[in-house]
């Protein structure tokens, strides 16, 4: 992996702090019986992870000057789905694994019905920190965000891919099929992080296509560099389990392509999610950043 350029470096770091800091403010553990459910929300969303969700977020919200503070909180707000979806994903019932960002699954470091209980309440969080007055003073705006939201992470979006995804262990797809999986299970959120910022923004509908056109690139690229680290990533660097998809006989990226067709795809993928920012001049430079970066990590 080539050196991360210093602009995304230091954005990650910072991200990564204000999103911990975020989520350790509103999940204080109550001295009452609840305080296992707010231990099992805390160890799957303070610490680890990329936080990729959350500054595509905040990168999207400065083309349009939109206080950090709030755009903070709805990249917070998009990070608790994300991570309700992973612990429901790693659940014995869905992908059954042991390891998720370094750390035993929740389910293992507390038990399947906290685990389960977690990830609703990080889902309830998403909705309760979208909607609240801190995030944008028209609860038009608002109002437009829990809908875009709800929308991305749903039977339409995130939840429909991953039932895709369990169909995909007994039915072959093609590449076509392949794609509208992974634009609805990984792509759909990107999506909406991105879009967020022209809703904040209060940019059009009718002016959003090449913000569009950027997330629905850097989407597919994100998720050919996960089928690619999958094959010859270090579980390690990964901080879970790898060539589960292969195990588990799935029509991937790699597998439909190939190695060398699926990183020359992904690469045509980012220059084209980096054209579609002209408009945006140097505001747009950190977005820029994160497409490299979106096929150039090692995890």
């Amino acid at each position: 992996m080539r050196a991360v350029s210093p602009i995304l470096g230091d954005a990650l770091g910072r991200i990564a702090m204000d999103v911990d800091a975020l989520f350790d403010a509103v999940l204080p553990v109550p001295d009452d019986p609840r305080h296992r459910l707010f231990q099992a929300m805390r160890h799957a969303c303070i610490g680890g992870g990329k936080r990729m969700r959350p500054l595509l977020v905040v990168a999207a919200c400065d083309l349009f000057h939109i206080d950090r503070a709030a755009a903070l909180r709805v990249g917070c707000a998009v990070e608790a789905i994300h991570v309700y979806s992973l612990i429901h994903d790693d659940l014995p019932c869905m992908d059954d694994d042991d390891l998720r960002r370094g750390r035993p699954t929740v389910h293992r470091a507390f038990d399947e019905a906290t685990a389960v209980l977690a990830g609703d309440s990080l889902h309830a969080l998403a909705f309760e920190l979208i909607a609240a007055d801190a995030v944008h003073a028209d609860p038009f705006v608002r109002v437009e965000l829990v809908e875009g939201l709800a929308r991305a992470s749903g039977p339409g979006g995130m939840a429909g891919g991953q039932m895709m995804d369990i169909v995909a262990e007994t039915e072959t797809f093609d590449l076509n099929g392949v794609t509208r999986l992974q634009q609805m299970k990984t792509g759909a959120l990107i999506a909406f992080c991105v879009e967020a910022g022209a809703i904040m923004g209060r940019l059009p509908p009718e002016g959003r296509a090449s913000l569009r056109g950027y997330a629905r690139d850097i989407g597919l690229a994100f998720q050919i560099a996960d089928d690619l680290l999958d094959h010859d990533g270090d579980e390690a660097a990964a901080g879970k389990a790898l060539r589960k998809d292969e195990a588990a006989g799935k029509a991937t990226f790699l597998s439909l392509l190939g190695v060398d067709r699926a990183r020359a795809q992904a690469q045509m993928l980012v220059d084209q999610a980096i054209e579609h920012l002209q408009s945006y001049g140097e505001n747009a430079e950190l977005l820029r950043a994160i497409a490299r970066y979106s096929i150039e990590r090692d995890r």
